[in-house]
């Protein structure tokens, strides 16, 4: 059911629409870690190495996805809570005919540049052929990606966070459920944690547009256009900036990633497990985020300004909290978070591992405070300034890694995380404090 966020208490309205979107994404990372834990218990440490080499390439299609994820979700909240509900439709179905579009130009770009990615990266040759298998079959799944990511986006922006947790919840169990049955089973190694995402993500999608469909027709059924080039102007001005952010970020990724190969191959199956367990932290935080923006955005609509201030607050503290659990967690427990995708016996692996976790967790405050004022920003509309941040970040981050990896080695990669976040952090802050994006974007 769609929840209005204008009214009532906002720590009471932010709990009870954040917890089951933390829940999803919980959900949702044990999803996108099911392939690397099973790659390296269940195949072998070259399999991990496979997955998490073309992890960089498959978050740059995550990131266009995400950017119109980010813009239609901002007019999708705006109209939702001015109870625009006529507009509201429109925005969603113009949004779904954009994103299938693109989707299917992603995944023709994508199985034509896969070969020269894995060759500008310096894939090992003992793992190329795993890698281009494994990206070629995740490439043909990519309007099933998507339509499920713009799907959740717009359950997300009407307020409802307890459906996409359904469909999480579903979709995780029976994605572990058939990577097992295709990899221990049929044999069919890595290309079989790729065909399991393939088939898992397409029923995912399905059932999520259906159900949106369903939502729409109980929320409004008088007439609305199926595609408004208003209203695609209007997600194109918030979407682009967000896809571009977001390619930034998953350019920068893959330059870290090059950098990282060129160690080895037992430093790229640490920074596949260490990537992964950073990334279900940051995630988390970026949850709690959404939550944020998605409150911002509907009280911007509803012209509650005063509200903002409270939903940030209490958004900030519900971050921290996650954030000193994981990093406790992932210093104090790293070979044991680390056994979860290799064995006691990659030593190596383990100990580059642990030289990670050591470090970063201890900074996740800061890219938690971080991700709580983007929410802000983004719920405003402000592209600019959430852009600016996250950029000066990862342009910061990606050229120290470059600098100080000759010297130091992969320790000099992880030293690049911490300061990145810190610049981030601070520009965050600033622009927040500014107060322009109270002027920025309205629809």
């Amino acid at each position: 059911m769609a929840k209005d966020l204008t009214v009532g208490r906002p720590s009471k309205q932010m709990t009870l629409f954040a917890l089951p979107m933390i829940v999803s994404v919980i959900f949702q990372q044990f999803y996108s870690m099911a392939d690397n834990i099973i790659a390296g218990q269940c195949i072998s440490d070259g399999a991990l190495a496979a997955v998490g080499n073309a992890y960089p390439i498959t978050m740059i299609y995550m990131a266009v996805a995400l950017g119109i994820n980010i813009g239609c979700s901002v007019v999708i909240s705006q109209l939702f809570g001015a109870k625009d509900y006529g507009k509201t439709r429109s925005a969603v179905s113009t949004a779904l005919f954009t994103t299938t579009a693109l989707g299917l130009v992603m995944t023709l770009l994508g199985l034509l540049l896969a070969q020269p990615l894995l060759h500008l990266l310096q894939t090992p040759a003992d793992i190329f052929e795993d890698t281009t298998a494994y990206l070629d079959i995740y490439t043909l799944g990519l309007c099933f990606i998507f339509l499920y990511n713009i799907c959740t986006g717009t359950f997300n922006a009407l307020g409802d966070s307890v459906t996409p947790l359904v469909f999480l919840i579903a979709s995780s169990l029976a994605n572990v459920f058939v990577n097992l049955l295709f990899v221990l089973v049929f044999q069919m190694g890595v290309a079989g944690l790729a065909w399991a995402t393939f088939l898992c993500q397409g029923a995912a999608a399905a059932l999520a547009f259906l159900v949106l469909m369903r939502k729409l027709r109980l929320l409004y059924r008088g007439p609305y256009r199926r595609f408004s080039g208003e209203l695609l102007k209007k997600e194109a001005i918030l979407s682009v900036p967000g896809i571009l952010q977001q390619s930034f970020i998953s350019v920068g990724n893959l330059l870290i990633q090059g950098v990282i190969n060129s160690q080895g191959t037992a430093v790229i199956g640490a920074f596949s497990a260490v990537a992964k367990l950073n990334t279900f932290a940051v995630q988390l935080f970026t949850t709690v985020s959404n939550a944020v923006s998605a409150f911002t955005a509907q009280n911007i609509g509803a012209g509650k300004l005063d509200r903002i201030k409270q939903g940030l607050r209490y958004g900030i503290t519900i971050n921290l909290f996650i954030s000193a659990a994981f990093a406790l967690i992932y210093t104090l427990g790293s070979s044991l978070v680390l056994q979860i995708f290799v064995s006691r016996e990659s030593i190596e692996i383990l100990r580059i591992g642990q030289t990670f976790l050591h470090l970063v967790p201890c900074f996740y405050p800061l890219v938690c405070i971080k991700l709580s004022l983007d929410g802000v920003l983004h719920g405003a509309g402000d592209a600019k300034a959430f852009m600016v941040s996250t950029l000066a970040d990862l342009v910061l981050r990606t050229a120290l890694s470059f600098l100080l990896s000759p010297a130091l080695g992969y320790y000099g990669v992880w030293i690049a995380w911490p300061i990145g976040w810190t610049v981030g952090t601070i520009l965050s802050a600033w622009y927040y404090f500014r107060g322009g994006w109270k002027q920025i974007f309205r629809i």
